[in-house]
């Protein structure tokens, strides 16, 4: 009986040691994610193409209809009207600006971008699993990617993911550049490390949506902080502005409502009564 038990025990430890290292080989296959991820030159009005200045001269191929659209929306801002801020999340492309910091967790049949802003929480499926019939839309979005051994030495060093089954509204950024109204947008992404610094993370965006002539494609990087510190960021705790009825107002630090336009009337206290 005991010398039954022994090969028992032995066989178990066995068994479990080979499932470690199996663990350790495959984790090594993939590369070294870790830490704290800062977008480069991130900033919540930071243009989409990081290579050309904002507005107009990001260069967008906007269809005739949409170039309409985005002007009238620069009109706007320029006339010194705010558009309000409802906390929704940004969504697919624009989430990948990277306001606030980003964890990446790799594992083998998922990674998880773990963003700080708007606590979005993205899953990039690297199972071989096919796209479901029926997607429930999302603002991140359903995400099906995989692994690609570039350099044939064993090693993986891209991920490629397509996404799907958003929902809006949603803007590349902050300045309105606008994605169609029906949805349908697809991104793919190549992301990688950069080859000549391993703390720089490159995400090759290209975006297809009926808003434009053709696939827009931008890089996007990322710096790895030595030194990480995790921040809350709750959109509501910063934001003043307020919808009433359809019009968009501001609260100043006094606490008093205040016009986010030019001439805008003053909103309708009808339902109050008045003080002496």
């Amino acid at each position: 009986m005991l010398l039954r038990d022994s090969i028992a025990t032995i066989a178990l430890a066995t068994a479990l040691l080979a499932n470690v290292g199996a663990r350790a080989d495959d984790a090594a296959k993939y590369p070294s994610l870790k830490g704290q991820w800062v977008g480069v030159g991130a900033t919540p009005d930071a243009p989409w193409d990081p290579s050309k200045p904002p507005g107009i001269a990001q260069q967008a191929p906007l269809t005739p209809e949409y170039q309409s659209i985005y002007q009238a929306t620069r009109a706007r801002h320029a006339s010194g009207v705010q558009d309000p801020t409802t906390c929704l999340p940004p969504g697919m492309p624009r989430t990948m600006l990277m306001y606030e910091p980003m964890e990446v967790i790799v594992m083998p049949d998922t990674t998880y971008l773990m963003i700080s802003y708007m606590s979005e929480f993205r899953r990039i499926f690297t199972d071989g699993r096919k796209w479901p019939d029926d997607l429930e839309p999302s603002y991140a979005g359903y995400s099906i990617g995989h692994w690609v051994d570039e350099n044939k030495d064993g090693r993986f060093n891209v991920l490629e993911v397509e996404t799907r089954g958003m929902k809006g509204p949603r803007t590349f950024d902050a300045s309105g550049l606008p994605l169609h109204q029906d949805n349908e947008t697809v991104v793919k992404e190549r992301i990688y490390l950069d080859k000549n610094d391993l703390n720089l993370l490159r995400d090759e965006v290209t975006t297809f949506d009926h808003a434009l002539t053709r696939p827009w494609t931008v890089t996007r990087s990322y710096y790895r902080e030595p030194n990480p510190v995790w921040n809350e960021f709750v959109c509501s705790e910063d934001n003043h502005q307020v919808m009433l009825g359809k019009e968009n107002y501001l609260i100043s630090e006094q606490g008093y409502l205040s016009p986010t336009r030019p001439g805008q009337p003053a909103p309708d206290l009808k339902y109050f009564k008045p003080t002496k």
